[in-house]
């Protein structure tokens, strides 16, 4: 059954296309929006970007309220940092799905440890914009366990 799907992205995803193509890849936000739309056409999708902590807290403690039966966020800096987006996270009991664009593992050794994905279902990293189709997937797997 089609699904409503909140996906969050954190600081600077909104320079995706523009920022460091060889590490996130070439394509818009925007541009990962209409694919993932594409592949999960009878889905509904609400995409939410912000380059503020409390905006995106906002949001998560809201989704379950909001009728969203899945959660995939891109945390971008905030994944390595930010405990009061892990904490609000923590009490969300809709499937969680983490994703990320490059490969965390290969990277800086400060971008090795996700505090976020501690709270998540699962997370995908490493796969360019496919990581978001993937992470509809895993919402979809987790929210049929339910």
């Amino acid at each position: 059954l089609p699904m409503k799907i909140l996906i969050l992205n954190g600081p600077n995803l909104n320079q995706l296309g523009k920022r460091d193509p060889d590490t996130y890849g070439t394509s818009a936000l925007g541009e990962i929006q209409n694919k993932v739309a594409g592949e999960f056409p009878d889905f509904q999708f609400e995409w939410f970007q912000s380059n503020h902590e409390g905006e995106l807290i906002d949001r998560i403690q809201q989704a379950e309220e909001d009728g969203y039966e899945a959660l995939i966020g891109n945390w971008g800096g905030f994944t390595h940092t930010s405990v009061a987006i892990r904490d609000a996270l923590d009490t969300v009991e809709i499937p969680k799905v983490e994703i990320h664009l490059s490969n965390i593992h290969a990277r800086e050794e400060f971008r090795e440890r996700s505090i976020t994905g501690e709270v998540m279902d699962g997370i995908i990293t490493g796969f360019g914009h496919e990581s978001y189709i993937l992470g509809v997937h895993a919402a979809i797997l987790t929210h049929n366990k339910t």
